[in-house]
């Protein structure tokens, strides 16, 4: 929406500069920048909140209660790394804030994967193969629930906010088993050489 918005501002400002008017190009800068400064504040604060809350979680354990839960997948997915190291814990917690559709909150949970995924890494200058399917994981983004979307939806009074779920579902699912597939093409072309 915010891009929408933006788009619509600087053909604003670009009909305002045509017609030789500069006032109307100041405003639509303004209310541009001013749009941006919101969009930014909104986001930090959304980003601290969910960083905030991860450390909660991992202080209290239930990052490791997690990654013990979704262990089986987690293995399979992710046979190198230790049973008991964080990382599947940052994995789990950032997988399952994109399956209820808080990308937001994915974003923070997803770098502190990245982070442990790269102390288990031998090689720091290149990507491992762990974090390789991390990201195509998260890319593909498997949602169950889209509750940002759902939110949104109810925010500018859809008269059936959930009416994208099967629709998100479907092609979120199909993106992910994409990555996976190519993930996996990837990881034997890789172990050939």
């Amino acid at each position: 929406m915010d891009l929408v918005w933006g788009l619509l501002l600087a053909f604003g400002a670009a009909l305002g500069l045509i017609r030789g008017r500069p006032e109307m190009v100041t405003g639509q800068i303004l209310r541009a920048a001013e749009g941006a400064v919101s969009l930014a504040v909104g986001l930090a604060g959304t980003i601290a909140l969910w960083s905030g809350l991860m450390r909660v979680m991992e202080e209290a354990g239930l990052q490791r209660a997690v990654a013990r839960l979704l262990h089986p997948i987690l293995t399979r997915l992710f046979p190198s790394i230790p049973r008991d190291h964080p990382a599947l814990g940052a994995i789990a917690l950032a997988l399952g804030a994109n399956l209820l559709g808080l990308g937001n909150a994915s974003t923070p949970l997803g770098l502190r994967a990245m982070q442990e995924l790269q102390r288990l890494n031998d090689d720091p200058g290149s990507p491992s193969a762990e974090e390789c399917t991390f990201l195509c994981l998260v890319m593909g983004g498997l949602t169950l629930v889209p509750a940002t979307v759902i939110a949104l939806r109810a925010r500018y009074r859809s008269a059936d906010p959930s009416a994208t779920l099967i629709a998100t579902i479907c092609a979120t699912l199909a993106g992910t088993a994409a990555a996976l597939a190519v993930d996996r093409l990837a990881g034997r072309r890789r172990r050939k050489r």
